[in-house]
């Protein structure tokens, strides 16, 4: 396979979405806002042949530069990353400023750093804006899946903050940063959508090509991101599912706001006589929403007719969508077919059964799983201030780790620092925080620089 981050050419004939909160959806005549960051280069790095750019290092608050080994082809061809060992503290983040407000898709890449002598595999918490969003576990250096952690979030005041949360496990190290915009409405999944959620990226298949591939492999455009799909050609080991393909053109791709690529639905996974229910499952965090988006065209040249294929969709064993006959619903052979459905989970598992009602076997082309994180409320903003000048001006060590916000994510707050949610602000506020300021001004410290309140 080709190395990764390959732009290829945009293509423009799209036409835009509708608006949403007052904020007009992609403007496709230009390009999105995008940044991407080779995290411990001094210098910037392009990368062959469409010389994609990969800004040197910049945001961060502390850490060290490292050589990097990748662990995975997925991995972006970069040599450096940025560590941070737990003497420069705890808590670490990325400030990126700058960013127009909008719509984001937030992606890291972890690598090892290139010493043996240094933990090669840390594990560590990571959030985006202070919501929790990943944490990464043993083992998660030989998964390709887990080399990356991806969110989807709203930047809402011309800044984006990312934080690297140790958890005594080595060293948390980040290779790279990409903030890729796109359509303030994608992914729209419902009530609970908006800018008080963040999405985390579960799964992304795409089946029956068995080729795992980014949206610029599948000519994607830029306003969809840069989505990875890994590629099944069975939905498991033990299924006896018959992957399928065409080079028909599939109508109703492309299209805003998720802006799927036309190659995803060219390729399918059917059932057999044998075996015509299809069945994924997957394990989970229990007890949260998921956000479930499955992909369907009708490409099995046995298939010209309505009711000639109508299946069910069963999530955890309820019936999320019946009689779903692609056919009927998109008019015509060879057309993109979304459907979305947002499901608690209880238990540690999601699986996804299509199941056969009339004519011949189910169908699938790809599968998507959002985990549903509600976005956690921020500390007072004075506050913040206060403190974050508080640091500076007494010039606390960086064993402190006061970085990021001092409240949030809720497992990881400031050292010493007591928080108090304030129901009627909505927001966390610091316990104590006037009397440290008068006590601080009573021992002639330097803290005129803030009002006590």
């Amino acid at each position: 396979m080709r190395k990764r981050f390959l732009l290829w050419p945009l293509l423009l004939a799209v036409s835009a979405s509708s608006a949403l909160l007052g904020v007009l959806a992609a403007d496709l005549s230009k390009e999105p806002f995008t940044i991407r960051i080779s995290c411990g280069s001094f210098d910037d790095v392009h990368t062959a042949p469409t010389n994609t750019l990969w800004y040197r290092d910049f945001g961060y608050t502390g850490g060290r530069f490292a050589n990097a080994t990748r662990p995975s082809f997925i991995v972006p061809p970069l040599k450096t990353l940025r560590y941070f060992p737990l003497s420069d503290g705890p808590e670490n983040c990325y400030y990126i400023n700058n960013v127009p407000n909008g719509h984001y898709q937030v992606r890291l890449f972890f690598a090892l750093v290139a010493d043996p002598n240094l933990d090669s595999e840390p594990i560590f918490d990571v959030s985006v804006e202070g919501t929790l969003f990943s944490s990464l576990l043993s083992g998660w250096s030989s998964d390709d899946e887990k080399t990356f952690a991806e969110a989807l979030v709203f930047v809402q005041h011309s800044s984006l903050s990312i934080c690297f949360h140790s958890t005594g496990h080595g060293d948390p190290s980040i290779l790279s940063i990409e903030v890729l915009q796109i359509d303030d409405n994608a992914y729209k999944f419902g009530s609970l959508w908006g800018k008080g959620t963040v999405l985390r990226t579960t799964k992304r298949l795409t089946c029956g090509s068995g080729k795992p591939a980014f949206d610029e492999d599948l000519n994607g455009i830029h306003w969809g991101g840069d989505r990875f799909w890994l590629g099944l050609k069975t939905l498991s080991s033990s299924s006896d599912d018959q992957p399928i393909s065409t080079e028909n053109v599939i109508a109703e791709t492309l299209l805003a706001p998720n802006f799927y690529p036309q190659s995803m639905y060219q390729s399918a996974i059917v059932g057999t006589d044998r075996q015509p229910t299809l069945s994924f499952e997957m394990d989970v965090t229990p007890n949260k929403n998921y956000s479930v988006w499955l992909h369907f065209a009708e490409i099995d040249n046995g298939i010209t007719a309505e009711e000639q294929r109508v299946f069910d969709v069963l999530i955890n064993g309820d019936t999320a969508f019946k009689d779903i006959d692609i056919i009927r619903m998109t008019g015509e052979r060879f057309t993109a077919l979304v459907l979305n459905k947002t499901v608690a989970v209880s238990g540690t598992t999601l699986k996804i059964t299509l199941q056969p009602v009339e004519g011949t076997h189910a169908i699938v082309s790809a599968i998507e799983v959002f985990d549903i994180i509600p976005a956690e409320m921020k500390t007072l903003t004075q506050e913040v201030t206060a403190l974050r000048t508080l640091k500076g001006s007494l010039g606390l060590p960086l064993r402190f780790g006061w970085n990021g916000d001092p409240c949030i994510p809720q497992q990881h707050p400031w050292s010493g620092v007591d928080c108090q949610f304030d129901n009627t602000k909505r927001q966390w506020v610091i316990d104590g925080l006037d009397y440290l300021l008068i006590d601080l001004r009573l021992k002639n410290l330097p803290v005129g620089w803030v009002s006590v309140t």
